[in-house]
Order: C-alpha cells, then structure tokens, then sequence
C-alpha cells in the first residue's frame, strides 16, 4: 500500500472518495448480516466515513484502521468524541473512545492480538482501494486477523483500461478467488453506477455477503 499517496490525498483535502452520507447499501443490507447490539465491526481502511456514526447509532462497538492520522482525528472531532491515544505497536497507534478505536497505522501491521474478536467486517472502501498485486495477500491478512468474520462488501467492477484506480476494479472472479475457499458467496445487488466513475466510465457497484463455511 502506497503509504505517501493517501497521507497527501488527507494532506491535501483530496478526498473525494469520501462520501458526504451514510453509504445506501449499507443501510439496505446491513441487517442480512444478522447482528445484535453490541456486537463488534470492523471497518479496514475506513477513513472517517459516516458509515460509522450510523453503527454506533445503532448501539454497534466500531474497529477500524486508517493510514491517515488526519482523517482519524477529523473522524472523532465530526463524531464529538475524545479519544483517548495510545501506542501498540512500533508505527501503530490507537484512539479509543466509548465505542470506538481507530488503529492508525498499516493494516498489514495490524495483528489478531491487537484487533480482538470481531463479529463482523464492513468493507466498503479497502478491497477497491488496493492494486490487483496487493489484494490476495489483503484478504488473506484479513481473514487470518478476524478470524474469518462474515463480510459486508461492496465493490466497483469496470474496464481497467479506460482509467486508473483507485477505486480499483474488482471481478466477481476475483472475489471467489480471494474468498471462495473459506466463504459462502452471495451476491446481493449489482448495480450500475449512475453517471459513471471519473469522467463518466460505466461501471457497477456488486453488493456481497460473505458467510464463513
């Protein structure tokens, strides 16, 4: 993962990928994924999406990692939290508050340890964010952390020729060979992307459900 380029993106408030409301899908489909209150997301690569206001206001404990310190501490300012902040590991710091911790630092360097049970993982903008060359050793690093939790995913599939990610494309061929060996495979809406991505290329955003074997 290109540490330097997503540090200027927050550097530079060039973020476009942030979305300015909770994610529709995740509002759609969340509830297939079954959970109580209290039970423990996480959200890799998570930015300071409003994805996570909306599980804690529903009573779910939020994990998540971000290279960014900038977009941790905007996250926790925008939800009117103040976190507390320790170091856990060398280049791994976390800020907890209430219901909250954020790793800040590479999720290559996140361990099982440091994580702790999860039940679930939300991953709206990880998967898509890494280059082909990264993305098996991703998921492989995922499910051995979370001990192969249930997924939310979204993902953008579309003609790679035509522009340069991030956001990546990502086949439905793809996503069996990260994760048909441990997971139940279930495509729960394919949708095209209005307008296109990045100056109008067609695209469809897949909704998955992964459930553990």
């Amino acid at each position: 993962m290109d540490a330097q380029f997503w540090n200027m993106k927050w550097q530079k408030n060039q973020i476009g990928f942030h979305l300015a409301a909770v994610n529709p899908l995740l509002v759609k489909y969340f509830p297939v994924m079954g959970l109580k209150e209290g039970a423990r997301v996480f959200v890799p690569l998570c930015g300071k999406t409003l994805d996570i206001h909306w599980f804690l206001q529903r009573g779910m404990n939020v994990v998540g990692v971000e290279l960014s310190q900038i977009a941790v501490e905007q996250l926790f300012s925008e939800i009117g939290l103040t976190p507390q902040i320790s170091n856990m590991a060398p280049n791994m710091q976390c800020f907890k508050a209430k219901n909250l911790n954020i790793f800040v630092g590479d999720i290559f360097t996140l361990s099982r340890a440091l994580l702790g049970d999860v039940q679930a993982i939300y991953d709206r903008a990880a998967l898509v964010a890494l280059p082909p060359a990264m993305r098996a050793a991703y998921a492989e690093h995922l499910m051995d952390i979370s001990g192969k939790a249930e997924q939310l995913l979204v993902t953008l599939e579309y003609d790679q020729s035509c522009i340069a990610g991030p956001p990546f494309s990502v086949t439905r061929q793809d996503i069996h060979r990260y994760y048909g060996a441990e997971y139940t495979i279930n495509c729960l809406e394919s949708t095209a992307v209005t307008g296109g991505l990045k100056g109008g290329v067609p695209a469809t955003e897949n909704v998955w459900v992964l459930k553990p074997e």
